[in-house]
Order: C-alpha cells, then structure tokens, then sequence
C-alpha cells in the first residue's frame, strides 16, 4: 500500500467530523451581518449597519491564553478554555470602546480527536455569545511530530468597531478622575508560568481541595477569563464618557495602568478598595512571592480598570452592576510622572 495523508500522521476524515460536531455550537453566536454558512474559505460579515456611523474605525485583537491550555490538558476539561481565547481579544475590543463583531480561532493539536476539537469550539463560542461577536469561521491544524499527540494550543482574533468620535484613547484623562475595578473571575489567563512553578502541575496537586478557596487548586485556576464586553456597552449606553481603560493582562497593574495614561498623570490605586479573590493569597503566600511581583504579574482581582469623571461614578457603577459585573471605587488620577501607584 502506498503513502497517504493519513499514514503521514492527518486524519482528513477527523477533519470533517469535528466541523460536523462543531457546527451546532457556532449557530448560537450568528449575528445577521453574517453572510453564508461555515465551511467556506472565508468568513463573510457585511458591514451594511457601519454606514450609521460618522467614521467607522476597526479594532482588532489578537492573542491565545498562554499556557493556561496545560491545566486544560492535566484536568481534561476543554469546554472553557475557549472563552478564555475570546475574552483575551475582546476585551482589549472593548478597552479601546469598541463593540466586537467577529472572532476566528485557530486550534493547532498534535492529533485532531473531533470530540476534543468540538468542545474546545464550544468554549470558544461561549465566549463569542458573551461578547455578542459572530464565531465566523476558524482552523483547526493537526501537526503530528511537531506537537505530542494529546496537546494543542489555541488562538484567535477578534474584529470590532467604533466610531471615530468614541474610541477611548486615555487623551481626556483629568486630574481629579475616579478610577473603578471590575472584579476578575481569578488569574483569568496571564501569569500561569509563574503559577506553574508555584504549584506541582500534577492531577493530584490541582485535585487538592483548599479551605480557604472553598473549591479545588483545579477549580479556582481553570475558572474562564472574564468578558466585559456588555458592562462597557452598558456605560457607553448611560451616556458617560470613558475618559481611560486598561484591561489588566500580562505585566499586572505597573505594565497595564500606565498604557492608557497621558504624559503628566499619574494613577494612584488602593490595595485595599476592593475584595481579592483568594487564589491571589494562595499563589502568594505558596510561592512566597512579594507583593511588588503579584502586581507585576497578575490582576489581583481586577479584570479591567476606567477612569471617569467624578460625576459619573455612580451612573458608570450602576451600569456595570446592571450586566452582573462587580465595580469598585479603586483610586483616582493626580498629575504627576505618567504611572502607577498601589497605596
């Protein structure tokens, strides 16, 4: 018999079943700007309802969720890695006060198990339809002898829209602003090599129940990134004006706050303003990590910090109450050296 795909290593058939098991969960995220089924070349959006803006500006973002896909693989749950995926794009969609339109993911595994893939997708249309954007298409690519054959990695990218007049771009940031947190769901998907080394990344380890997490090693850090992709529309939707957004990824609080900052202000944040989950505490003190690092390197308990005008705290904090998000009153901007102050 002679040399096939399949021999070599890709299994075209898998292919095909995984798209077939998939195809359920992607109708869930249509919007109806989408033009034509799954399966094409490409992924057809219309751009009719654009034509209502002033200047139209895309936005787009693209990342995977790092090695938070190895706890995926040690637990065997793949169904909310996926959100993780998306929320990784589109809140940085959203930070720039955009509203997401589409996303596309790419799944690269060392062996396609169409089962596997489709949870994977359905995790990614999760985190689609808690984003209002449209899984519009995707790829998934076996590489057999490049990865083993249990592990994958997965990315994507979203596209979104503003118009020009209501991008966020940190320019109006005022002496006097109020800076708000929304609560973080736990480390969401950045600091998970630091994580790594902190805790043995063994089935038992994240099996170990902590009392004071009230749930397993496992639970508390494969618990999805949260999207907030409404709570921003929500406040837009109050008629505030964000003056400044940063969402709290990779680098902590000292790499993300100064990223909307102008030159000459300076954002002064309180340790103590809002509840940290307990993880945070847990990875601390386990690792005897020092504070500076734990907000070097993780969000401590804030997915996502604005900065408003001080008369529109209590509009902007009922609007993001209003889509089940948790805000806290965190700090205020001062003039000063463009950065950040934890007090």
């Amino acid at each position: 018999m002679g040399l096939d795909y399949k021999s070599s290593g890709v299994d075209i058939e898998a292919g095909y079943e995984s798209v077939k098991l998939m195809k359920e969960f992607v109708k869930g995220t249509m919007r109806p700007e989408v033009l034509g089924g799954l399966g094409g070349f490409s992924g057809a959006f219309s751009l009719s309802k654009i034509k209502e803006m002033e200047e139209p500006v895309l936005l787009s973002g693209t990342d995977g969720c790092g090695t938070k896909v190895k706890l995926a693989f040690l637990m065997d749950k793949h169904d909310t890695i996926g959100i993780d995926a998306v929320a990784m794009c589109v809140n940085d969609v959203a930070c720039a006060g955009g509203e997401p339109l589409f996303f596309l993911d790419y799944i690269a595994c060392g062996k396609n198990y169409p089962e596997k893939i489709a949870t994977i997708v359905k995790g990614v249309a999760e985190g689609c339809k808690q984003s209002d954007a449209a899984l519009i298409g995707g790829e998934t690519a076996e590489h057999p002898g490049l990865m083993p054959e249990d592990d994958y990695d997965l990315a994507g990218f979203a596209v979104g829209v503003a118009d020009k007049k209501d991008i966020i771009t940190g320019e109006e940031i005022a002496d006097g602003d109020v800076l708000i947190g929304m609560a973080s769901t736990g480390v969401h998907s950045n600091g998970f090599s630091l994580v790594r080394k902190v805790f043995e990344m063994t089935k038992e380890s994240l099996d170990t129940y902590y009392d004071e997490l009230g749930e397993t090693l496992g639970e508390a850090l494969i618990r999805p990134t949260r999207i907030y992709v409404k709570a921003m529309r929500a406040i837009k939707d109050a008629g505030v004006r964000v003056h400044g957004c940063s969402h709290i990824t990779g680098g902590g609080f000292y790499e993300n706050v100064p990223r909307m900052l102008p030159d000459g202000k300076r954002a002064v944040i309180e340790k103590n303003s809002y509840e940290k989950p307990p993880i945070f505490d847990l990875i601390q003190k386990t690792g005897e990590i020092s504070e500076e690092m734990m907000f070097n390197t993780f969000n401590c308990g804030l997915g996502m910090v604005i900065a408003v005008d001080a008369a529109d705290v209590d509009a902007t904090m009922g609007a993001i109450k209003s889509e089940g998000d948790i805000p806290f009153v965190v700090g205020k901007i001062v003039n000063g050296e463009k950065g950040v102050d934890l007090v």
